[in-house]
């Protein structure tokens, strides 16, 4: 068995099962690429995953989303409110990004944004755009109740998280 079938295996322990024929592949050399591939979804899949759970253990958190903002939808989304559409927030706050990085580069900045602060009465939504590598054209977006949130601590955590999420 290929080391990358070994890996495989162990992460099939811990994320669950794969189809039966990638299990059937393990053995194959000729298969080893499609199997990394799988690996990397699901070790993606699953940061993703504790990246949401971390966003949504802020306190007064309501709703998390990991998002493309090149297409505007919502790679994944966790929330603790029927009154919150994520997907609709996804695609509404693409608009916003989009439209602050035009205005920087039309006012000729060398400037990157680090977060962007929405603040209505009873919420705050935070949009941090993604800088590793391998993320660019994502963003993070946390809302946030504002009688029960810390503006500041959410700020900190969110870029904590963001450090730490591989997509």
């Amino acid at each position: 068995m290929t080391e990358q079938a070994g890996r495989l295996k162990r992460l099939m322990g811990r994320f669950g099962r794969v189809s039966r024929p990638i299990e059937s592949e393990l053995s194959t050399a000729s298969a080893s690429t499609e199997i990394e591939k799988q690996i990397e979804r699901y070790v993606n899949m699953a940061n993703m995953d504790r990246s949401l759970k971390e966003m949504m253990a802020v306190d007064g958190a309501i709703g998390a989303a990991v998002v493309d903002y090149t297409s505007g939808m919502a790679l994944g989304t966790l929330g603790s409110s029927n009154e919150l559409d994520l997907q609709v927030a996804a695609a509404g706050n693409t608009e916003v990004v989009r439209a602050k990085l035009r205005t920087i580069d039309q006012l000729g900045l060398n400037e990157d944004i680090e977060d962007i602060l929405i603040t209505l009465y009873g919420q705050y939504h935070i949009i941090r755009p993604m800088t590793g590598q391998r993320s660019k054209g994502l963003f993070l977006y946390l809302a946030l109740d504002r009688d029960r949130a810390n503006l500041a601590l959410a700020r900190h955590r969110l870029k904590a998280i963001e450090q730490d999420l591989e997509v």
